[in-house]
């Protein structure tokens, strides 16, 4: 089937904030995070840059056409860097500037813009609206990671309504394992916004493969908006410090409690025509030595 991943990152040199404390690559996956070590990418990934060449090997592997690349603050802007990206890989990846408050931001070039909602010092969205009034005057997409619950939901619902036609992707399948996460899936009914599930091997790493809990989540939320409104996302590279690359969507591939066609829907077809993937192919595996 065509595979799409909605939640990627990469960047050049990472260099970003997380609650005020700075964020930044050291060697052999590792991070200083805040002042921990974490082990932020696999170990392979040895200088602490997390290139581009490495995701299309990756998904190659994997069998997967195409990637969002989203952004995040821990990680720090990485606008320059995206650009690069999209020259070198225009058919396979798409990719979206980094909004930071009090900030300019930038969509010439860019396919949408990511939006860490969940980490705002203004957490009303509706303060912000002009980066969705824009991105919506301008064709974009907006990709966006809601603070749990419903905290901010009903103010999204508001800015979906005003701009009917703006397409907006909420990350880490409406942060699934907390409270009142439904409320987020419940945007999906709207016919402009979609859920991607990058982050739930994240949310249910405590159960591990094949995420039963996490299977179960996904039919409980196709009941709520439809298989047509979901989409996978991997949130490469983080998840990968636990499980393949492959191991983020396999659990999907072959549990027996969603239909082949859905699977189509939420792995590759739903996200091809989201994001505008107008070449998406599906890609045949290699034989590997086991």
């Amino acid at each position: 089937m065509i595979i799409i991943d909605a939640h990627t990152h990469l960047w050049k040199k990472q260099d970003g904030i997380n609650n005020s404390k700075r964020v930044f690559a050291l060697e052999n996956g590792k991070s200083d995070f805040g002042g921990e070590i974490r082990q932020m990418m696999p170990p392979y990934m040895l200088n602490g840059e997390n290139n581009a060449e490495m995701l299309i090997s990756n998904m190659d592997y994997a069998c997967v056409y195409g990637a969002v690349i989203t952004q995040e603050v821990l990680d720090g802007n990485q606008d320059e860097y995206l650009l690069s990206v999209k020259k070198k890989y225009p058919e396979r990846i798409k990719i979206c500037s980094l909004y930071e408050e009090s900030k300019p931001f930038n969509l010439d070039g860019f396919d949408g813009i990511k939006l860490c909602s969940c980490k705002f010092r203004e957490r009303d969205l509706l303060k912000h609206f002009d980066v969705f009034k824009a991105a919506n005057d301008r064709g974009k997409f907006v990709s966006i990671d809601l603070a749990d619950g419903d905290e901010q939901a009903p103010a999204l619902k508001e800015i979906a309504t005003e701009l009917p036609d703006l397409k907006i992707a909420i990350g880490h399948f409406g942060m699934v394992t907390r409270e009142n996460w439904k409320e987020q899936i419940k945007l999906a009914r709207m016919k402009n916004v979609f859920i991607e599930s990058g982050g739930i091997t994240w949310l249910y790493n405590y159960e591990f493969y094949p995420y039963p809990s996490a299977v179960k989540s996904i039919l409980e939320a196709s009941e709520i908006c439809g298989f047509d409104k979901l989409m996978f996302g991997s949130d490469y590279p983080r998840t990968m410090v636990e499980i393949t690359y492959k191991m983020s969507f396999d659990f999907i591939v072959k549990t027996n409690e969603i239909s082949l066609a859905d699977k189509e829907k939420m792995l590759g077809l739903n996200a091809v025509n989201f994001y505008g993937f107008e070449n998406a192919k599906e890609i045949e595996p290699i034989k590997h030595m086991l």
